[in-house]
């Protein structure tokens, strides 16, 4: 079997196997020595065989672990919609990615820190000059029984970051926006820019990805109800095989009504006229 070939065969036969979950997500595959050797292949179509699989999401290559059964390959894609919900426990809201009644945690300890705000495009959003010490408040969420599912960024505008418990760690999700609501801001209102690149090493790290796949970036723009103005920007960062995007569309005011008939044709949309 020529090379090339040979490498795709090897990479079907693990993907099977990877579907038939004969390794766990979060388990380590063999070595490519023990796969060389059960394959009857060199070392280097083995390695090309696994970075086919990486490509595709199944596998992930960890400095100093080995190769790793990804979860995202057993999960079904999470669909995200367009409601923003009041949280049923506590004071705050969730966002669509985290709309259901399953539980999220964080992944990592959260922080809060001011920073200078050195992404223009974020800085724009925000209404302040790029640079500006801004609050920015880094989370990496998802699941209880998943792997991290996203990374979120937020960029608290100066003149809002000193309302008590924006920058704390509160019981609820989006308690924080509550806080501000509380303090003047009633109602926030969102609009959403979505795109997809390509993750950063430091994002492929944290989501448990790799640097190949594709990630959906989701900037979220919070606007004030009291002046207008612009409070927080946040920037959600997730694995493109976790997530599909839903948008109902609606009609503009010129689509509204029934198309006009046109002259000489009848509203089963024949011709008129003598037989």
């Amino acid at each position: 079997m020529a090379v090339h070939s040979r490498y795709l065969d090897i990479a079907a036969k693990i993907r099977e196997r990877i579907k038939a979950n004969e390794w766990e997500p979060g388990s380590k595959l063999p070595r490519l020595d023990d796969f060389a050797a059960e394959y009857g292949a060199n070392r280097d179509t083995i390695g090309r065989a696994i970075g086919a699989l990486e490509a595709e999401g199944y596998v992930w290559a960890v400095q100093g672990r080995g190769i790793i059964v990804r979860h995202g390959t057993i999960r079904p894609r999470r669909p995200r919609g367009n409601l923003v919900k009041r949280n049923a426990t506590a004071p705050g809201y969730s966002f669509p990615s985290a709309s259901s009644q399953e539980v999220w945690k964080h992944h990592i300890p959260p922080v809060a820190t001011i920073e200078p705000l050195t992404d223009p495009r974020i800085a724009k959003l925000l209404g302040v000059p790029a640079s500006t010490e801004v609050l920015r408040r880094f989370r990496v969420t998802g699941p209880e029984s998943e792997p991290p599912f996203q990374i979120n960024i937020s960029w608290i505008h100066p003149r809002v970051a000193d309302i008590p418990g924006v920058a704390s760690q509160a019981p609820g999700p989006g308690d924080w926006l509550y806080r501000l609501e509380r303090a003047g801001h009633w109602p926030l209102s969102w609009m959403e820019i979505h795109r997809a690149r390509m993750p950063s090493k430091d994002e492929a790290a944290l989501l448990e990805i790799p640097t190949s796949l594709p990630v959906l970036e989701i900037v979220r723009v919070g606007t004030s109800g009291g002046d207008g103005q612009p409070v927080e920007v946040t920037e959600y960062v997730v694995a493109s095989d976790r997530v599909e995007t839903i948008h109902v569309l609606h009609r503009d005011e010129s689509a509204q009504g029934p198309w006009p008939e046109q002259a000489g044709e009848t509203p089963d949309g024949r011709h008129g006229g003598a037989s």
